[in-house]
């Protein structure tokens, strides 16, 4: 799923994912399928636990004197915590790109592995190899700025329906409530993501000028060549790839942290005693 995630950046817009499954399977067997897993993984673990630790660190600060955070506070935590994340993993989204897409370019020498792309795009490139595409990244923070928001109302919604508090809301409720703000988030800032793409692969092609020349070219090209419909290629792969993990990765957080506050809580409370 994650390469034909990148696979359909590129490829014409009446291609079908069967056909980018048989092809990648004729040409480069099962493993093709997986190419790029590794960097993937490598770079989802630090994005969410930058991302997550990030908005309750700073929803946490921007909280009222009641304990109340409003919407606009909310989007003020996710947006700061959309940065943080941005910043700090870069580098291992670039990577992945690279190596999710080197296959579909002639004369370009393949990277081997995980931390020998890092090696060559810092001596190659430098920091703005690594940082390729980071404008369009910082541009989505927009992201995370509707899914956090979105995914606390849509919990305080069910808590207040079923008539409980948003920490008794079962495992059930909080996988829609995810699901449903992932989606929202990345249907409604999903441009970013193919511009931030294209960006971060085209420095790994040598002897050739770059086709485009930064975030503004882009758009412009994108726009010019395929219209609106450029700017969501590969969104319902994306859907596909990303609420699964969203819905995942906040679920297993709020059963985990409800856990560990169960078996901390009343440890702080008896030796209070």
């Amino acid at each position: 799923m994650v390469i034909l995630y990148a696979l359909l950046h590129h490829l014409s817009l009446g291609s079908a994912i069967v056909t980018i499954l048989q092809s990648i399977v004729k040409t480069e067997g099962l493993r093709g399928i997986y190419r790029g897993l590794s960097p993937t993984i490598l770079a989802i673990l630090p994005n969410w636990a930058v991302s997550i630790a990030s908005f309750f660190r700073y929803s946490f600060f921007m909280r009222d004197e009641s304990g109340q955070l409003t919407v606009g506070r909310n989007m003020i935590a996710a947006a700061g915590a959309g940065a943080a994340t941005s910043i700090a993993t870069n580098p291992l989204w670039v990577v992945k790109t690279r190596l999710q897409t080197q296959g579909m370019r002639p004369g370009v020498v393949p990277y081997t592995s995980i931390f020998s792309a890092l090696r060559r795009i810092t001596y190659e490139e430098g920091l703005r190899g690594l940082y390729s595409g980071i404008l369009p990244s910082l541009a989505g923070i927009s992201h995370v700025a509707i899914q956090f928001p979105a995914y606390e109302k849509i919990k305080s919604y069910m808590a207040t329906r079923d008539n409980t508090t948003v920490d008794k809301l079962g495992p059930g409720k909080v996988a829609i409530a995810s699901s449903i703000a992932k989606v929202v988030a990345s249907v409604t800032t999903y441009p970013h993501e193919v511009i931030r793409s294209r960006l971060q692969e085209q420095g790994q092609v040598r002897g050739s000028e770059a086709r485009y020349a930064g975030v503004v070219d882009c758009v412009r090209k994108v726009f010019l060549k395929e219209g609106l419909p450029g700017f969501y290629r590969g969104c319902a792969t994306n859907l596909m790839r990303t609420t699964p993990s969203a819905v995942i990765t906040f679920t297993s957080y709020e059963m985990i942290h409800r856990l560990l506050e169960g078996l901390i809580l009343p440890d702080k409370r008896h030796s209070k005693r």
